[in-house]
């Protein structure tokens, strides 16, 4: 007669066989759990612990080369910046940076994979296993999400170079100085071709960064060229035909009317107008860039806006009866458009005041543009400005400027205005504009010509604003001759 067991006794087998199956389970979705997050933490990990080892040996060495490159370029970067500068401005650097991103977000991925399948997803119950491929998921779409986005972010910044810088010419620095032309170009409805609306050279200290705005009035006429330039072998005597047609934003107009006689000349009416503001200030330029000032609104959002000390009611819409509204006075934050007019507005001012604005406008931009808002706008930032800039700077001098102006930030900006009261801009005297130019740029050549010019004189009457700057047509404005442009705003 068979053995009769207690029914008690099977009770407790299963329920002794049901705990160690549970326990078994948790650690089965543990052990799942645990080489998802390996492969999280340390790439390769999991599969030299439980998969194919020599898959994990090639991920973890790559890993630990890419950490070790990073915390070397973090380390090196935080004390010399010009590394970083250069890192994110060399095209074949970014080039190559986006297609390892891309690879790593791809190669991570799958190892993500592989240690969800070497966690063996089947034995798991069926809610460890929607967990497991919760989580799976998630992380793989984290990790590869982001270094996707990273590539795309580097890839921006490649086709930025690429769109505005080229591969031109090096151009070094001239008496410790690099000089660089600034132009506003205007092209607007009933224009006869396009026309530089404002000049301004900034002229940059190699070493230290230190800047000097020079402004050349768009009205100046009978000045001469760069001599043995072409432009001073078709005006040996200067560009003077008379009002309007020579003034120097026409000199641009004129090269496009006259195009013939300059075969192979690239970029002939930016190339005049660079031998016309070397031979009316003796400075060499460097390099030059052309704003279009429309694209220049875009910018501003980018950024988020400038904060500018409205003095008085600007005009917004145009001159007279195209007025449509004002911008008020006091310290405001300014969209791109208000910025704009801000900068343009001629009624009820003169060219004069509006030149001392738009100074105003880059002291602000390049106090207020911090690197931190420049990489949380970045994407905005870079598609502004690819459509608002043409420049000359080759791709290779990219990081000495951008060195260059962060070193200006924490310096104040030197100004001098070739208008009146010190220049006839009718019958400019251009030995004397050359002179104050060369003590501008090298105080040890004279006294300083923004102190001597202006600054002392706009103490003595700091309450006169005329057409929102400090100072008037007859004295001169303050923003225009400066030995620091944010004081004078």
């Amino acid at each position: 007669m068979p053995p009769v067991s207690s029914p008690g006794l099977h009770d407790r087998q299963g329920a002794a066989s049901s705990r160690a199956d549970e326990r078994a389970a948790r650690v089965r979705f543990r052990r799942a759990m645990a080489l998802m997050l390996m492969t999280l933490i340390v790439p390769g990990s999991a599969q030299l612990v439980a998969g194919n080892r020599k898959v994990g040996r090639i991920a973890l060495r790559i890993w630990l080369v890419l950490v070790v490159g990073f915390l070397a370029t973090l380390v090196v970067g935080v004390a010399w910046h010009e590394l970083v500068f250069w890192l994110v401005s060399n095209t074949l650097l970014l080039g190559l940076l986006r297609i390892a991103l891309m690879a790593g977000a791809i190669g991570w991925a799958l190892l993500f994979v592989d240690a969800w399948r070497i966690g063996q997803p089947l034995t798991l119950s069926m809610g460890h296993r929607r967990a497991a491929v919760g989580l799976n998921g998630v992380l793989c779409l984290s990790v590869a999400g982001s270094l996707l986005f990273g590539a795309h972010l580097v890839g921006v910044q490649r086709d930025f170079m690429l769109s505005m810088f080229g591969s031109g010419t090096v151009s070094g620095a001239h008496d410790g100085r690099f000089n660089v032309l600034l132009m506003g170009g205007d092209s607007g409805a009933g224009r006869w071709g396009l026309r530089t609306d404002s000049m301004t050279v900034a002229s940059i200290d190699e070493q230290t960064g230190k800047t000097v705005l020079i402004g050349v009035p768009r009205n100046m006429t009978n000045f001469p060229f760069a001599p043995h330039s072409q432009m001073a072998k078709y005006w040996p005597k200067g560009f003077n035909c008379g009002y309007p047609a020579c003034e120097l934003n026409g000199v641009n107009t004129w090269v496009g009317d006259n195009l013939d006689k300059f075969k192979g000349v690239k970029d002939p009416g930016v190339t005049a107008t660079i031998s016309a503001i070397e031979g009316i200030t003796g400075l060499k330029i460097n390099y030059w860039a052309m704003v279009n000032l429309q694209g220049f609104k875009d910018l501003v959002d980018a950024v988020g806006g400038v904060t500018l000390n409205v003095r008085q009611p600007i005009p917004v819409g145009g001159l007279g009866d195209d007025v449509v509204g004002y911008i008020q006075p006091g310290v405001r934050k300014l969209d791109g458009h208000d910025t704009l007019w801000f900068a343009r507005s001629r009624d009820g001012s003169d060219d004069y005041s509006r030149m001392a604005r738009q100074k105003c406008v880059m002291s602000a931009m390049l106090s207020q543009i911090s690197p931190q808002v420049a990489v949380r706008n970045f994407e905005k930032i870079a598609k502004a400005s690819s459509a608002m800039i043409s420049t000359d700077v080759p791709a290779s001098e990219v990081d000495r400027f951008i060195s260059l102006a962060l070193k200006a930030k924490s310096q104040k900006i030197a100004t001098l205005s070739l208008v009146p009261p010190l220049v006839n801009t009718a019958h400019p005297d251009i030995a004397l504009i050359q002179r104050k130019v060369a003590e501008a740029v090298d105080p040890s050549a004279g006294t300083g010509t923004p102190k001597s010019a202006g600054h002392h004189r706009h103490k003595q009457a700091p309450q006169q604003v005329t057409g929102g700057s400090l100072g008037s047509l007859s004295t001169g404005y303050a923003a225009n001759h400066s030995e620091d442009l944010a004081a004078s705003c």
